[in-house]
């Protein structure tokens, strides 16, 4: 439980701090807090201290829809979507927004239109709510299927289903007990993102779903606790509620819900909602 805990806790702290930050430069994060370390809300989105975005509440319509319907999830995932995208949310992707406006029963026909009207889909918003899937399946093969699914609802482009598959088989080594670096290195060995590595991204943090990796997995491999991983997200600037999301995740299942400091738990203002979803995957994981 405390490490399935860890990982939704862990996107929830990594969103709430990042958003603080979103579409800021690294200079103007320095000018205006020093170095960001507390969740204090504000930002672009004028979020209150401990308000996440998007990414937090995408990453629950996952954990929702696959509970509700564990064999074929897509259709339950697509109703807590548009439930969501109705309540109006400060902060949705421009991708997503695109798919939601074009959806008439059929999400990868929507992707697809989505995807050759923009010219491109290949951004990080399926990659910043798929870890539900490795935490609620314990076969290998019903992760990379619901995961790939999930992502190419609003993805079309195939680098975001690919990078999906690599986070969460990640996050599946992880919640066996695997060490954090060995897990990265064996899931992205022979990929493109093997040899980068290898030194600092030479790419800004944006919402480019390359970008990103590049950055979560520089992040995770160059700390060695929780709150340092959310804290170079979000002082990253760019996307840094998404980048601090996607990290945090997996940083919070192999430090484990203990190990995230209780300033950032406690702070989270949809507690009771994310606990009660962490139950549900906790007995279907387990069951």
């Amino acid at each position: 439980m405390t490490r399935i805990k860890g990982g939704m806790y862990g996107v929830a702290v990594g969103d709430a701090l990042g958003g603080t930050t979103e579409f800021m430069t690294e200079q103007e994060i320095k000018e205006k807090h020093g170095y960001l370390t507390e969740i204090i809300g504000g930002g672009v989105w004028s979020l209150e201290p401990g308000e996440v975005t998007d990414d937090t509440m995408m990453t629950l319509c996952v954990a929702d829809g696959i509970l509700e319907n564990t064999e074929e999830p897509v259709e339950a995932i697509g109703r807590f979507f548009k439930e969501w995208y109705q309540s109006r949310p400060k902060d949705i992707g421009n991708i997503i927004r695109r798919v939601f406006e074009q959806f008439e029963g059929d999400w990868f026909e929507a992707a697809f239109i989505a995807h050759m009207d923009m010219g491109q889909s290949g951004g990080n918003g399926s990659l910043m709510r798929c870890l539900p899937v490795a935490l609620a399946y314990k076969e290998l093969s019903d992760i990379d299927r619901v995961t790939i699914m999930q992502s190419r609802m609003t993805h079309y482009d195939p680098r975001c289903a690919e990078v999906c598959v690599m986070y969460n088989r990640i996050a599946h080594r992880l919640l066996q007990g695997e060490d954090l670096v060995t897990s990265i290195k064996a899931e992205i060995a022979g990929s493109e993102y093997e040899e980068s590595i290898k030194s600092v991204p030479d790419c800004p943090p944006s919402g480019f779903v390359v970008h990103t990796f590049r950055w979560v997995l520089h992040i995770l491999l160059h700390t060695t606790t929780f709150e340092e991983v959310v804290q170079k997200a979000a002082n990253l600037g760019g996307d840094s509620d998404t980048i601090g999301a996607i990290a945090g995740g997996l940083a919070g299942i192999y430090y484990s819900y203990e190990g995230i400091p209780a300033k950032y738990k406690n702070a989270i203002l949809i507690k009771e909602r994310l606990d009660h979803t962490i139950t549900k995957l906790y007995v279907m994981k387990t069951s």
